[in-house]
This record gives structure tokens, sequence and C-alpha cells, in this order.
């Protein structure tokens, strides 16, 4: 059993054990933990330790010459030994290659995001919206681009 449907087995046992629904994640992991149904391995160590780098890493920003603000280190996938795996590097220093590969690999992600989210809102109009009225998702971002080019215009003025 993966990881992920070991999270979910525990999500269903605290549903089935009638404890408090809607809930938040931690009161979730408080139960579980208290239950003996969680606990931390020590494979998982390193790899909490690497997904808590890279969300910091994630959130490494510095201002541009233009002045904009952006982020600095960018994960790119490369294959080696037969696995992918993602390579961080500044931008400032990075080769134009991992950029390429770092910014087609964000597009894909969003992508992926907006694919879900039309499922579940498919989903939810055609068999769950007892109102009638369908929630519309517009996927072209053009004017919120065009909004926010001009937001940062307006402040840098």
């Amino acid at each position: 059993m993966s990881l992920v449907e070991q999270s979910q087995r525990i999500v269903s046992e605290y549903r089935n054990a009638g404890q408090p629904w809607p809930a938040k994640s931690v009161d979730i992991a408080r139960w579980a933990i208290k239950q003996g149904l969680w606990e931390i391995h020590p494979s998982a160590i390193v790899k909490q330790c690497a997904n808590q780098l890279a969300d910091a890493m994630r959130e490494v920003f510095f201002t541009d010459p233009q002045g904009r603000r952006v982020r600095l280190l960018h994960a790119a996938p490369y294959r080696e030994n037969g696995h992918q795996y993602l390579f961080w590097d500044d931008m400032r220093t990075a080769s134009h290659k991992h950029m390429h590969m770092a910014f087609q690999n964000r597009r894909q992600q969003i992508v992926q995001d907006c694919y879900k989210l039309k499922l579940d809102a498919d989903s939810y109009n055609e068999n769950y919206n007892q109102t009638g009225k369908a929630i519309q998702m517009v996927f072209d971002f053009a004017p919120d681009l065009a909004e926010l080019e001009v937001m940062r215009e307006v402040v840098a003025a």
C-alpha cells in the first residue's frame, strides 16, 4: 500500500469513527497519531526534509534589474540512471536548457491543475449542483495576466 493510500485509509477511518466532519487536516493528524495509525518512518525523514527544502527553495525571490520580484531557484527534470529527478538551479547562472525545461515543467503542472479543476467543476455541475446554475470555469488567462501587468506598472509608478 502506497503512502497516499495509507493516508487515505486514515481519513476514512477518521470519518468512520464519527469524528467531526468537515475537518482540518491537522485535527485528522492529531487523531491518527493518538490512535497509533501514523508515525514517521526513518526512510521518510530524508524525503520529508527534501520536501521542506524544495518548499523553501520555491519561496526564494529577488528583484530583477527591471524591478520585478521573481523566483530565484527553479527545478528542472533530468533523467539519471533510468529515473527522473528534479535538479535545482539559480536562474541568474543556470543554463538556457535548464531554464527552458524548468519553465515547461511548471507550465505542464499548471495545465494539469486546470484539467483537474475542469473535471471537478464539470462533475459538480452535472451531478451535484442543485441550483441549476452551472459554475463556469474560464481557462483563458490572458486578461488576468494583462490586468496583473497593468497593476504592477501602476504600483511601480
